[in-house]
C-alpha cells in the first residue's frame, strides 16, 4: 500500500522559507551534551577548569535553548496543523522540561560550582536523555509530518 501524499506545513517563524527553529536549536543542543562530557573531566581529573566550561556550557545551553524555543512556540501556536499534531506537543512539553531542567542546573552551578557533584552530573545526564527525545520526537515532526519542508509534489 503507497503512503497517502503529504502536503507540506510551513513554519512562520522563517527567514527567506527556512524555519528558524531548526537552525538555532543545534548550539544549545551541542552545549548540553557538551556539558555530560565537561562534568565527567571534572569527576575524573578534579581540575577546576571542568568546573568554568561547566558553568558557560551549563548558560549556553539554557540560555540559547530558550531562544530557539521561542521560534518552535510560534509555529505550535500559529499554525493550525501543527497544533493538530500530538507529536508537536510532546516535543514541545518534552522541550520546556528539558529547558526547565537546563536552567536549573546553570542556577545551581552559578551559586555553587563545585555543586557539579552529585546534582550538577546527575541533572546533566537527565538533560541529556530528554534532548535525545526531543531531537526525536523533532525529527518525527519533520519526516513523518512534513513540519517545514518542501514536499515536491
Amino acid at each position: 500500500m503507497a503512503k497517502p501524499r503529504q502536503r507540506s506545513i510551513k513554519s512562520r517563524a522563517s527567514l527567506a522559507g527556512h524555519p528558524l527553529h531548526p537552525v538555532m536549536i543545534h548550539f544549545p543542543v551541542a552545549a548540553l551534551m557538551a556539558l555530560v562530557a565537561s562534568d565527567i573531566g571534572y569527576l575524573l581529573s578534579g581540575d577546576p577548569f571542568w568546573l568554568r566550561a561547566s558553568l558557560w556550557l551549563a548558560g549556553v545551553g539554557a540560555f540559547g535553548g530558550w531562544i530557539a524555543s521561542t521560534a518552535g512556540i510560534i509555529d505550535l501556536v500559529t499554525v493550525p496543523r501543527i497544533r493538530r499534531l500530538i507529536t508537536g506537543w510532546s516535543h514541545a512539553i518534552v522541550a520546556v522540561v528539558m529547558l526547565s531542567l537546563a536552567s536549573l542546573n546553570w542556577l545551581l552551578r552559578f551559586n555553587d560550582p563545585s555543586a557539579i557533584l552529585p546534582w550538577g552530573l546527575a541533572v546533566s545526564l537527565v538533560t541529556a536523555a530528554l534532548i535525545a527525545l526531543a531531537g526525536w520526537l523533532g525529527g518525527q515532526l519533520v519526516y513523518e509530518h512534513a513540519v517545514g519542508v518542501e514536499v515536491e509534489d
